[in-house]
């Protein structure tokens, strides 16, 4: 066994690595031992076009990658790991670099381990200021990482805090920026722990604490609280270096003891204040106003539908016919009253004196809102969909300027009323002026399809055809008039 010396650095384990490689010793005949320094973390790569010198063990480049960072994995084996490694890539088998294999997997699952821990510095670090009386550094943080990470971790806040001044201290090394270098030093010195933990009463860095608590309590949504992603997403032992982790077990506390009932935290809900009613469509999220209706992405139904389904008809038609929404064989061929529901309505056209060719037809609701049912997919009626869709609606109404509107349905009349109507009866036989428009409601076609009783079928039949005669008388008594 032949035991190997040197900093603990990953730089001097390249180099004893490669006098190692050359030598042919294999890896189970190296001792490890190493007295922790800091050093480079790796040497500039050569050029491609280079000749490699006398003696190079050549690597491909993501293997260099992943050894640089599986080397700040903390482990009794992390250096023997990285030369089992590289002995077998350097010898032809590539796959002991990659997942498949026993030695790649490990190697993988620590560069994960990797890239987490310096996402969590990047998210969980904490700058405090310090008094400008005390001299640089004008920043300070605390963190204490679960591998050695601080070298790849630090050059981030570089960029971030400008040329500020900061240390970052951690129980095994500091990084220092004084605005124009980064300086690591390992390990850090007792002095440079304390100040990075130093918190005096009088020190400004409370007050910035107490704006984060403030912040973290004001965006705190115990309705929506899930004490195992958060602590997924924010591990607890981040916490206790964090202004606002103390707050945390609280509020959690809180959500489960009652305020998740309430949506919202106990300190709002003692505040005073009325009541204030917003319309359901001005409570919708801005999102940027799209110019066609296949880039709408105002709900979310685009994302399970095949396709959007416009309005189809005459730009100059005098009637226009409101449905729901798409069905499912509306979906696929993509366009409207295709499926069984427009068979129905076809009839009850010609039945009224009216053909499709004479109407401009659409819905309510642009996109197919669906469930699976075994292999069918089982049509669910719109509710928050109609006021972000009511946008390609107007749109229509200001283009086709229809004289007369027929509302199939609650769905299409919610649409037009923009307002939840008690109920369709209520509507239906007595024409409703709007906007300088005739509102007539009357049953969709797949409710009539849907009603087992073939009397009641009839009626609402009967119902829908009414109401297309209606539409028709009105739409001529306009033009008569015009």
């Amino acid at each position: 066994m032949q035991r190997v010396d040197f900093d603990g650095t990953f730089a001097g384990w390249r180099k004893e690595a490669r006098r190692l490689l050359q030598a042919g010793i294999a890896p189970a005949q190296v001792s490890w031992q190493e007295s922790r320094g800091l050093g480079d973390l790796f040497d500039e790569p050569a050029e491609a076009t280079a000749p490699p010198p006398s003696g190079a063990i050549r690597i491909p480049p993501q293997l260099a990658e992943a050894l640089t960072y599986a080397a700040c994995f903390r482990s009794d084996d992390r250096w023997a790991l990285l030369y089992q490694v590289l002995w077998r890539v350097a010898r032809g088998e590539r796959a002991a670099m990659l997942a498949g294999d026993e030695d790649g997997s490990e190697l993988q699952r620590r560069v994960k381990a990797i890239r987490r821990e310096i996402h969590h510095v990047h998210a969980f670090l904490r700058f405090r200021p310090r008094a400008e009386s005390a001299g640089p550094p004008a920043w300070v943080a605390w963190h204490q990482p679960a591998h050695d990470v601080l070298a790849l971790a630090a050059p981030h806040f570089c960029d971030r805090m400008g040329n500020s001044s900061w240390l970052i201290a951690t129980p095994e090394a500091a990084a220092l920026w004084d605005g124009q270098a980064l300086q690591l030093v390992e390990p850090c010195p007792a002095e440079l722990q304390q100040l990075a933990r130093q918190t005096p009463e009088d020190d400004d860095r409370n007050a910035g604490d107490e704006l984060w608590r403030a912040y973290y309590r004001s965006t705190f949504n115990p309705a929506r609280a899930n004490p195992r992603t958060l602590r997924g997403n924010m591990p607890a032992r981040f916490w206790k270096d964090l202004p606002e982790g103390p707050l945390i077990p609280a509020l959690l506390s809180e959500a489960r003891a009652g305020a998740q009932r309430l949506a919202q935290a106990e300190a709002v809900g003692r505040q005073g204040g009325r009541e204030v009613l917003i319309a359901a469509e001005r409570a919708q999220p801005e999102r940027p106003l799209p110019t066609t209706l296949d880039e709408c992405r105002r709900c979310e139904l685009w994302e399970k539908a095949t396709q959007p389904v416009a309005g189809e008809g005459p730009r100059t038609a005098r009637i226009l016919l409101l449905g729901e929404q798409p069905g499912d064989q509306e979906d696929l061929a993509g366009r409207p009253f295709v499926g069984p529901a427009g068979q129905v309505l076809m009839a009850a056209l010609a039945e009224a004196g009216l053909a499709r060719s004479e109407v401009f037809l659409t819905n309510a609701v642009k996109h197919f809102k669906w469930i699976p049912q075994g292999r069918r997919r089982k049509h669910v009626t719109p509710g928050p969909e109609i006021a972000p869709c009511r946008y390609w609606l107007e749109q229509e109404l200001r283009d086709i300027q229809p004289t007369v509107v027929v509302a199939l349905g609650s769905t299409a009349l919610e649409a037009l009323l923009k307002r939840k109507p008690r109920g369709l009866a209520q509507f239906m036989g007595r024409p409703l002026r709007l906007d300088e428009r005739w509102i007539i409601a009357t049953y969709h076609p797949s409710y009539i399809l849907r009603t087992p009783d073939a009397e009641q079928q009839e009626q609402a039949r009967q119902a829908l055809v009414a109401a297309l005669r209606e539409a028709r008388t009105l739409a001529a008594e306009n033009e008569d008039e015009g």
